[in-house]
């Protein structure tokens, strides 16, 4: 089945997609997401390379994309040394995705339909990416790695 005009994802409490819904101008989804720049092929000092972003998309009601807030928080190594408490990258990404989540007025959430799109920020591909192949056609959440497919409910696998 094709990849149709309007994906939808379904929200999930407590789950990988727990940060989407529909506020007064239309829909958002968040999240916090470990990211290499695109191309990058891990090697020694990768930990450097491995970024923690957080980030907002916005759609328009009819899931079309407005615009994106991303914001890298550190890299994977300075997690791993100070992996707890409030200075932690962890912790600021997920304390600044809170922020922005707060600024949506009348936030909601909810399952949410959008349309495809990307953007490139620091070298990550981000966005609704479709694709196919010889299993059939595809939709994929960057860099979350979030895969749609048919019967396109809004579930994914990961």
């Amino acid at each position: 089945m094709a990849v149709p005009e309007v994906i939808p994802i379904s929200y999930e409490p407590h789950g990988r997609a727990e940060a989407i819904g529909r506020y007064a101008d239309g829909q958002f989804l968040g999240t916090v997401t470990y990211a290499f720049p695109r191309g990058y092929r891990p090697d020694d000092g990768w930990e450097n390379e491995k970024r923690l972003f957080a980030v907002l998309h916005t759609f328009d009601a009819e899931g079309h994309y407005r615009d994106s807030e991303i914001w890298c928080a550190g890299t994977w190594a300075e997690q791993q040394r100070n992996p707890h408490g409030d200075d932690s990258v962890l912790t600021r990404a997920r304390v600044h995705l809170a922020k922005l989540l707060r600024s949506l007025p009348r936030r909601s959430y909810t399952d949410i339909a959008i349309r495809p799109f990307r953007l490139t920020v620091d070298g990550v591909q981000f966005g609704l990416v479709t694709g196919q192949d010889e299993e059939g056609d595809w939709a994929e959440l960057y860099p979350d790695r979030l895969f749609f497919t048919s019967p396109w409910d809004g579930s994914y696998d990961t």
